[in-house]
């Protein structure tokens, strides 16, 4: 789906969770209600840096971006949004939103450490080979997770601990690392 269609459908599960059988479950519900707000934040504030919009309008073929996501998620209620504004940046560039949870399960195809960690990104070029994938956070802030998970933190303090690094960073780890994967 683009998007507009992933918001909308975001959007509907807010407002009928109850024909969302994920989203019956109060907790995801409240994730999802928060996650909402976050994205709604990035979408408002978040711009790529100079450096990235003159980067990202050197790609001269086309690509799609696949973003393999679900609106509970945390990390993804952050990179989600930004990842979508920065693909916007350049009209060779779509979007794909494919969610974890549904099929074709994309996510089988790309594990991290096994599990299906949130979100993945998929850039493909335009004969649908990988150019590259990044995910499921950008990598201090997947250091700070492994090192606070190591530590035995409750998973609380841990999406304190990670909500707290998102809003310091600003996306500049995001910009970085895919700019960076691209220029292989």
């Amino acid at each position: 789906m683009t998007f507009e269609n992933y918001l909308q459908q975001f959007e509907d599960i807010l407002n009928h969770p109850e024909n969302h059988p994920t989203y019956q479950d109060d907790e995801y519900y409240q994730y999802t209600k928060m996650n909402w707000t976050r994205m709604g934040r990035w979408l408002k504030r978040f711009e790529p840096s100079e450096a990235f919009q003159r980067f990202v309008n050197t790609i001269s073929e086309k690509q799609q971006w696949i973003i393999i996501t679900e609106p509970w998620c945390g990390d993804a209620a952050h990179s989600v949004p930004m990842l979508a504004k920065m693909a916007a940046q350049n009209p060779n560039i779509t979007v794909d939103i494919q969610l974890r949870d549904s099929a074709p399960f994309l996510i089988d195809s790309y594990l991290t450490n096994g599990g299906k960690s949130i979100p993945i990104l998929v850039i493909r070029n335009q004969d649908g080979v990988d150019l590259a994938v990044w995910g499921p956070r950008p990598k201090d802030c997947q250091d700070l997770f492994l090192n606070l998970k190591e530590q035995g933190k409750d998973f609380s303090d841990i999406k304190e601990e990670i909500q707290k690094w998102y809003n310091a960073d600003k996306g500049t780890a995001i910009q970085k690392e895919i700019q960076t994967l691209l220029q292989k």
